[in-house]
């Protein structure tokens, strides 16, 4: 479950070892982690120039996310709703600095998620500040701005690299418009967001699930476009559609849906193609 809440598309900052291990971080944060098979505890280590308990609460704030209720779902009436649970107890959002989760979904677009991953990494590489145990932090948009967009697209970034430099310089000019985006109700925070070049429906609603716990957004990607239409007759559908129907349906707790069924629709089809199913 560590690696489906880490590496499953919510975060592009994380990589699996041979070891088992899950070496990554964010903000200013690294850390490897695995989970104890033995007794199903979180195991992290952290590096020399980081107090542990200090890293342990920030990662527990991380890994916990928003408050969530299962129950709050409608999984007793709704079968496909239940095995999708029943296949990943526990997955839960993950609470993201609301500025990286703005750059790592503006870079997202056409890309799988090792794409996005690399492009992070470069980004990191070749413009982030150093942080403790040889990890390099993310520029944040304040440095963005002051990146050439040839550079931005010398880091495999394309033409996001245009919607990178146009909101690092809108963010730039307004500085509080970040702080005051993640804060402002969910309809007023997506509109936000959506003036911004780049950032269309879902890549707002990914952004407001993951980076500031808003459950209540349901971001609808071409794996949830054909999981709702496969699952829940929704054919023919547009994907405006398909995220109103998933807000009705799934009610407040419609983003923790979206990752049940997201996850679910994916590891599906890994065994489709392994031939298990």
């Amino acid at each position: 479950m560590l690696a489906e809440l880490l590496d499953g598309g919510q975060a592009f900052r994380w990589q699996r070892g041979a070891d088992g291990m899950l070496t990554g971080g964010w903000a200013g944060h690294h850390a490897r982690l695995r989970i104890a098979s033995e007794n199903g505890e979180l195991q992290f280590s952290a590096p020399a120039a980081t107090e542990p308990r200090a890293l342990g609460a920030a990662l527990q704030a991380y890994l916990a996310g928003p408050p969530a209720d299962e129950d709050a779902l409608p999984w007793r009436s709704d079968p496909h709703l239940a095995a999708c649970m029943a296949a990943f107890p526990g997955l839960r959002i993950l609470r993201q600095p609301f500025g990286e989760t703005l750059l790592g979904f503006v870079c997202s677009a056409t890309k799988q998620i090792v794409q996005i991953k690399r492009m992070l990494e470069l980004l990191a590489l070749r413009h982030g500040q150093s942080a403790p145990g040889g990890w390099r932090r993310l520029p944040d948009w304040r440095e963005l701005a002051e990146i050439p967009e040839k550079d931005l697209r010398a880091c495999g970034l394309g033409f996001r690299a245009r919607h990178v430099a146009g909101i690092a310089r809108r963010l730039a000019a307004e500085p509080g418009w970040l702080a005051a985006t993640e804060h402002a109700p969910y309809a007023e925070a997506k509109a936000r967001l959506m003036e911004l070049p780049g950032v269309g429906e879902k890549v707002a609603d990914c952004v407001l699930l993951f980076g500031a716990g808003r459950l209540e957004a349901f971001p609808v990607d071409t794996w949830i476009v054909k999981a709702m239409a496969r699952r829940y007759g929704l054919a023919d559908w547009r994907p405006a559609q398909v995220a109103h129907f998933g807000r009705m349906h799934f009610g407040a707790q419609a983003g923790l849906a979206q990752q049940f069924i997201f996850a679910f629709e994916r590891a599906t089809a890994g065994e489709k193609r392994r031939g298990g199913l």
